[in-house]
């Protein structure tokens, strides 16, 4: 599902003396069954920009095109429900939003209110709670007895079950500890791939945006600042310096050895072969 982005700016409080411009007049096209890293300081524009995507904000000026469908500045958007199946946002802390009594029934909500039949939503349900990890020993458990790692599992599945072709994340991995964020991300990998699916990550991870996503792009005040692949992104450490980004494990280490004398690839973005280079040197 393609989705293109022209002029479009989003100003809070607009016509107030409270007005804030949060997005600034931007182009984008977001690449279609990839992962795009959406990165940028606290207050860059990230969350204003995918909260778009769903009509959950709509353009104070320009215009989204979601495929046929075109959200502009001056229209009030019809048939919202038909797009926000499309696009599923999955929020910080989405576990937040559990509420049902079994974690089946949970899971089960979102396509009943789409308008499947309790059987059908049921099915759905247990194919995605599969997806994600659950298996059938979780159906009739409360959401509110499972780890917090397990929450974010059944949240997720009440997304996936009302199959959106994007899927919008915005910090999924918040609060979890390593391990369970590295299940995470590598579950949203398997998604993408698995289910053609184009995902959306907000994060503000370095190290999840080297080893997950095929793009990134960069918003600051609002604007878009980079719009590349993630080797060329990484590829610039002074760049990256300049936009106030900390590089991840494997550049830090690659730069410093370079500093001292070491003979390397100076475009290194795996670890395994940083290890092997390194080896080679210290051997000579």
């Amino acid at each position: 599902m393609s989705i293109e982005i022209r002029k479009l700016s989003h100003i809070y409080n607009e016509g107030t003396t409270f007005a804030s411009v949060a997005l600034d007049a931007i182009d984008l096209t977001i690449q279609e069954y990839c992962m795009t890293a959406i990165i940028g300081e606290t207050g860059s524009g990230k969350s204003t920009l995918v909260q778009h995507l769903n009509a959950l904000l709509l353009p104070s000026k320009g215009e989204i095109q979601i495929n046929d469908r075109i959200i502009k500045a001056d229209e009030k958007p019809k048939q919202l429900k038909a797009l926000r199946k499309k696009v599923g946002l999955v929020f910080q802390f989405p576990e937040y939003q559990l509420f049902e009594e079994t974690i089946l029934k949970d899971v089960s909500f979102g396509p009943k209110n789409f308008g499947a039949s309790e059987e059908e939503a049921e099915q759905r349900a247990k194919e995605v709670l599969k997806v994600v990890g659950l298996d059938e020993s979780y159906y009739e458990k409360s959401p509110f007895e499972c780890s917090g790692g397990e929450k974010r599992r059944v949240a997720i599945a009440g997304i996936l079950a009302m199959d959106p072709e994007i899927l919008v994340l915005d910090e999924p991995t918040a609060g979890l500890d390593p391990k369970g964020a590295r299940d995470m991300m590598q579950l949203f990998v398997d998604i993408q791939k698995n289910y053609h699916k184009t995902i959306l990550l907000v994060t503000h991870d370095m190290e999840h945006v080297l080893s997950y996503c095929q793009h990134v792009v960069v918003l600051s005040h609002g604007k878009i600042k980079r719009d590349c692949d993630v080797k060329t992104f990484f590829s610039n450490v002074d760049d990256l310096k300049e936009m106030k980004i900390n590089p991840p494990a494997v550049i830090r280490l690659r730069e410093a050895l370079l500093a001292k004398g070491f003979k390397l690839d100076p475009s290194l973005l795996d670890m395994e072969e940083l290890a092997k280079q390194v080896a080679k040197e210290v051997k000579r």
